[in-house]
């Protein structure tokens, strides 16, 4: 079955980086569009970014676009994040997750995504 295991996350002072890696096992990777989501405590799981099968499309949520870029290896089955200008309300677990309906879009929407990790920790303080 298709595995995801995130990794990556840690502790980082305000302005910091960090980068983020999800590993995709179990299916073959080009198959899926593949995607970001956080949920800080006490909120909704929220919408990070996405990126097509091949890499080309990307969508970025508002509060993380421009300091943040993900790409995907698919050499390596592996996804990233690349998170830098870390602010404490970027604070949260870091889910990745794999579309495999629609791979050619850059999906926004968690239910469109079949298969999820468990998760990283991305704590951003002083």
């Amino acid at each position: 079955q298709v595995l995801l295991v995130e990794s990556g996350g840690g502790l980082v002072q305000p302005g910091g980086s960090l980068r983020l890696s999800c590993v995709l096992s179990g299916d073959i990777f080009t198959h899926f569009g593949m995607g970001w989501f956080r949920q800080a405590p006490g909120k909704e799981r929220e919408f990070v970014a996405a990126l097509s099968w091949d890499g080309r499309r990307t969508k970025y949520e508002e509060s993380v676009k421009g300091r943040s870029t993900i790409s995907r290896d698919n050499s390596k089955n592996t996804m990233y994040l690349q998170m830098n200008g870390l602010k404490a309300e970027d604070t949260a677990v870091y889910y990745c997750a794999a579309d495999k309906v629609t791979p050619y879009v850059a999906a926004n929407e968690s239910s469109w995504y079949g298969y999820w990790g468990q998760g990283t920790q991305v704590t951003v303080s002083s």
